[in-house]
């Protein structure tokens, strides 16, 4: 069986792995909400150019400009949610750290008791026979 101490270490690692997996995810949505507002200002500004179709079309540049907008908005709200999950994993891996390293410390200091016990046993001038 596992000691508490490797139980935690293994716990610290599989914490930091998600919130690693958390900050991947954040950044995704950040980009697809920056490329996603991106091509609202890039639709917008042909919409306003010389020789434009939307003249022709206008209700279909609209459309694509407010589709545009709305899935930065959502990215943008998928991120946030992101970096509250971020801030959770942070603070639950700092806990299990903490607690890993009192582990080590007291299965430490037990190992040192152990060994003081084991010299303070022996008798002066018995060399083990």
């Amino acid at each position: 069986m596992t000691s508490r101490r490797e139980r935690l270490r293994k716990l610290v690692v599989v914490q930091e792995q998600l919130k690693s997996l958390h900050e991947t995810r954040h950044a995704g949505y950040v980009v697809a909400a920056a490329a996603a507002s991106a091509d609202a200002q890039e639709l917008a500004a042909r919409f306003d150019a010389e020789g434009s179709l939307a003249g022709l079309f206008p209700e279909v540049y609209n459309r694509r400009i407010s589709t545009a907008l709305g899935k930065a908005q959502a990215n943008l709200r998928l991120a946030e949610t992101e970096a509250q999950r971020i801030a959770t994993a942070t603070a639950r891996t700092n806990m299990v750290a903490r607690a890993w390293r009192d582990a080590a410390r007291l299965d430490d200091r037990a190992n040192t008791e152990r060994e003081l016990l084991e010299l303070l046993e022996r008798k002066p001038g018995d060399d083990g026979k």
